[in-house]
């Protein structure tokens, strides 16, 4: 059962505020980026964060590291930002990844790949490969490496994955996904039967963001793909999910393909709702299942 707190957010500031702001309705999109990285400006990072500016093979980038974590230790988590490929930054998830970081005990680098519509499909998806050939070119072996993202950037991290083994490179040692987007074409039953229960994100808005990322190209779903010889999975995903069915078939697919996957959906929770760990005690839960998932994978 969710928490009288999580009741009291969801009406105060999901309902009433983030659901304006991710919006595409009524506005142009450069505003509606404004509006959503405006936001960034109100994160409170917890005491200690190290935040380091980098370069990725070209890509703006950030470390983070939270308090605790030793600057010598090269485990990496891999972050994807969500946004609807169309939005998100280092700025906007800043918060997100030190907690991660936290909760995880080692660092968090989170990439800026190119956005559409100016940069429609592949360009993130090349973007996200090219982060983490980087990575590895840096040193940091696979086995040190958790790839990871929330939303967009989860469908991402997870179709990196594919692609990489497919090419026959090794894999990052596991992933998390946190309501991440796989299902672009909006068929998935959750786009039904959680169309008037989710709080946050609307069909328009998931519409939206399809049609500027595909800009009219048939981008093969990873639901569709074979999900054989993936690492470890942790996903997360709220009840209240316009989306909830992406994860739900995910973990489906990937359990019958024989890959470990732990899927965990908070009741009534929704999109995202770990970015919420500040003040909601359900988030705060979600992140500390993030980093018993991490640290048994990478110990």
């Amino acid at each position: 059962m969710p928490s009288l707190r999580s009741r009291v957010i969801r009406w105060l500031i999901v309902e009433r505020v983030m659901r304006r702001v991710i919006s595409l309705e009524g506005r142009t999109l450069d505003g509606y980026r404004r509006e959503y990285t405006g936001l960034a400006r109100h994160q409170i990072l917890p005491r200690g964060t190290r935040v380091e500016k980098a370069s990725v093979d070209g890509l703006p980038a950030e470390w983070v590291r939270a308090r605790k974590v030793d600057d010598a230790d090269r485990r990496t988590i891999l972050y994807f930002h969500g946004g609807g490929y169309v939005s998100g930054s280092c700025s906007t998830h800043r918060d997100m990844a030190s907690r991660i970081s936290a909760a995880c005990g080692v660092r968090t680098l989170v990439v800026d790949y190119r956005l559409a519509p100016e940069h429609k499909y592949p360009a993130a998806l090349e973007d996200a490969r090219r982060s983490l050939r980087w990575l590895i070119g840096q040193g940091v072996s696979p086995e040190e490496i958790v790839i990871a993202g929330d939303s967009a950037g989860g469908g991402l991290a997870l179709t990196t994955l594919l692609d990489l083994r497919d090419a026959g490179a090794k894999l990052p040692k596991a992933a998390f996904l946190l309501s991440p987007w796989l299902d672009l074409e909006g068929v998935g039953e959750s786009h039904r039967s959680r169309a008037q229960l989710d709080p946050f994100i609307s069909e328009a808005f998931v519409r939206a963001c399809a049609e500027a990322y595909l800009g009219g190209v048939a981008a093969v779903s990873a639901l569709e793909r074979d999900l054989t010889g993936l690492p470890d999975l942790l996903v997360q995903v709220g009840d209240h999910e316009l989306l909830l069915s992406d994860s739900v078939q995910l973990a489906e697919r990937a359990r019958a393909a024989g890959v470990e996957v732990e899927l965990e959906i908070w009741d009534e929770m929704w999109h995202v709702f770990q970015g919420f760990a500040v003040i909601l005690p359900e988030a705060k839960r979600a992140l500390a299942a993030i980093g018993r998932f991490v640290r048994e994978k990478l110990e």
